[in-house]
Formats: structure tokens, C-alpha cells, sequence
């Protein structure tokens, strides 16, 4: 297998992860989720149970919040949702900061996409929205905006869902 990177981008709840999650189907009998999730809350807890609930028993889980590249996932097919929650939980542990949450996440993004796997990546167009309220908020839209360049640079195919259909861009 070489390497693939196709990356799935859009609005929160645009079909990202259940085009990712069919796609990711459609090109292996055994997909490895690649689940970034930090349980924060009761309604996290119930957005993680409702997307375990949305796969078959084919499906291998993996859940790691942070360093993607300790995990050895050469030749095989690998659905990573979300670098949203992958950012967020960088950009909380690095105290908001967020030039060295950028620079943590590219720098784990180059040693992770060294590997010779298929990888579909779910992330969100945060910036397409309202304008953030806060510094906080308006500090991770800019960081999550450069990411999302950073991966679509680094990736194969890129398409962007708009009310659940895929438009192909890269």
C-alpha cells in the first residue's frame, strides 16, 4: 500500500464523518476509527456513544487525544475524527496558546502521515461561521484554520461537504 491522505472538511453537521465512514468502508473490510475525543462532559459522552453506535463490529477503535504518531497503523485504512478535537485538546494543553499548539501540531502531523497507511481525516470549517466572541475562541479559529491548510497541503484528495454532499477540491 503507499501512502493516501484524503481529507474530509466542513460544517458542524455538514455529513463529514458519515461520508468518511462510508468511504473508509468502501475501501477495507477492517478500517481502523481513529478517535481523537477527550471525554470533557455528559454531552461528549453521548456524541462518542452515538458515533460507536454508527459503526459495524468491522471496525477497529483506536482512541488516542494527542500523539497520533506513537501509533504504528502501517498498511491499513485509517478514519481519524476529528482534528477539530485533536486541536482543541493541544490548544487547552498548551494554556491557549497559540502559536506553540500550532507548532505541537504540525510537527505531530509530519511524524504521523510518515507512515504508509490510507488516511481519511474528518476536520470542521470553523471559520465559515459567526465570528468568535472571545480571544480564546478567536485564537483556535485561526489555529484550527491554519491546521486544516497544513493537512490539505499534505493530502491527496480533499473534499468539502456541504448539507451532506461531497464536493471534491484537491
Amino acid at each position: 500500500m503507499n501512502r493516501e491522505i484524503i481529507f474530509v472538511t466542513g460544517g458542524q453537521r455538514s455529513g463529514k464523518s458519515r461520508y468518511a465512514q462510508d468511504l473508509a468502508e468502501s475501501l477495507s473490510a477492517d478500517p481502523v476509527y481513529l478517535a481523537t475525543a477527550r471525554r470533557w462532559d455528559m454531552d461528549f459522552e453521548k456524541r462518542i456513544r452515538r458515533h460507536q453506535a454508527d459503526r459495524g463490529d468491522t471496525w477497529q477503535t483506536i482512541e488516542e487525544e494527542k500523539h497520533l504518531s506513537r501509533l504504528d497503523l502501517s498498511g491499513r485504512t485509517v478514519l481519524l475524527d476529528c482534528i477539530t478535537l485533536w486541536l482543541t485538546n493541544i490548544f487547552h494543553d498548551n494554556g491557549y496558546d497559540t502559536d506553540a499548539s500550532l507548532q505541537e501540531a504540525k510537527a505531530e502531523w509530519y511524524r504521523f502521515i510518515r507512515q504508509d497507511f490510507r488516511l481519511i481525516v474528518v476536520s470542521n470549517e470553523i471559520g465559515m461561521c459567526l465570528h468568535a466572541p472571545d480571544e480564546a475562541s478567536r485564537h483556535f479559529t485561526d489555529l484550527h484554520g491554519w491546521m486544516n491548510q497544513y493537512i490539505a497541503a499534505s493530502a491527496d484528495k480533499v473534499f468539502v461537504m456541504i448539507s451532506g454532499l461531497p464536493l471534491q477540491l484537491k
